[in-house]
This record gives structure tokens, sequence and C-alpha cells, in this order.
């Protein structure tokens, strides 16, 4: 009976002109709110992680804003929000992804905000990273460091010296 009383109350404000703006705007509101966080919160995890088969070679860099799954093998570097390397999955390049797990081979460096070597992981590389998670029985040959913000330090010291020695020679150059 409680609830019965306030579906009616909304009822006589919608018969006045001046509440049916509002009372029809409440209506929507709960069913906009609702629609926008069910198409929101769907449309991240609804997606599925892209997949790279084991039987599938691929010789180039990788660069997406979603989840990869890999499992067959990358000459490259990889870019990407999620990255999960199978156990048969060989990867020969840097990996950088904000959540990075490693079941096979991994040859070059390895960054991320989250890393983590299960058993039967093989890494040949640096690992620089926010927190780690080395599982036993994991192999890994390499460095291990710890930054704040992995991601972007190593975005920003990149193109910052290739843009120097391009500057000084182009100077020259010219002249």
């Amino acid at each position: 009976m409680f609830s019965k009383s306030k579906i009616n109350e909304p009822g006589p404000k919608e018969t006045t002109t001046p509440s049916a703006a509002p009372a029809a705007s409440a209506p929507s509101a709960p069913s906009a709110p609702a629609a926008p966080s069910t198409s929101a919160a769907p449309a991240k995890p609804k997606p599925p992680a892209s997949l790279l088969s084991s039987d599938l070679v691929i010789t180039g860099n990788l660069k997406t804003s979603g989840d990869i799954q890999i499992e067959g093998t990358v000459k490259g570097d990889i870019r990407a929000h999620s990255l999960t390397v199978g156990e048969s999955a060989r990867i020969d390049g840097e990996v950088l992804a904000d959540d990075v797990v490693v079941n096979g081979y991994v040859k070059g460096r390895v960054r991320g905000l989250k890393v983590r070597l299960t058993s039967s992981a093989r890494v040949e590389g640096d690992i620089i990273h926010k927190t780690i998670a080395i599982e036993s029985g994991a192999h890994f040959e390499g460095t291990v460091q710890r930054q704040e913000d992995p991601l972007s330090s190593g975005a920003k010291s990149a193109p910052a010296p290739a843009a120097k020695p391009v500057a000084a020679a182009a100077e020259p150059e010219k002249k």
C-alpha cells in the first residue's frame, strides 16, 4: 500500500500543466539513467578480447585500446589496455599495457601498471611496473623496476631524445 500511494502522487501531478513537465521528466529520468548505465556498462566489458590463435604469426606492431589475448607469435611491439600472453605464445618485442598477464614467452621489455608472471611464464627482458606478481616456477631474466606511472614515463623519454638529434643533425645540414 505504501508503494501504491507513491504511484498515485505522480498521477495527479501529471494532470496539472505546470507539474506535467517535471512528472514526465521524472519517469524519463529514471529510465534514461538506467538505459545509459546499461548501455555504458555493457559497452566497456561487452567486447571480448581479440584472440590471436596459436597458428597465427604476425610481423609488425599491434596497437589497440581494447584487450588482446595472444596464443600465436608476434614479432613486434604490442600496446593494449589488457594483454594476456597464452602458454603457447611467443612475443619478440616490447609489451605495453595497463594489465599484463604472461603465461608464455616474452623476449623484450614489459611495461604495465599490473604485471603478472604465472608459473609457465618465460620472460627475457626488463619489467617496468607499478605492481608485480611472479608465481613460483616462472622464469625471468632481466631487471625489475617499479615506477608510479610506467606507461607514460617511457613514452615521454623516447620521443625527446629522438627529436633532439634530428634537430641537431638538421641544423648543420642547412648551414
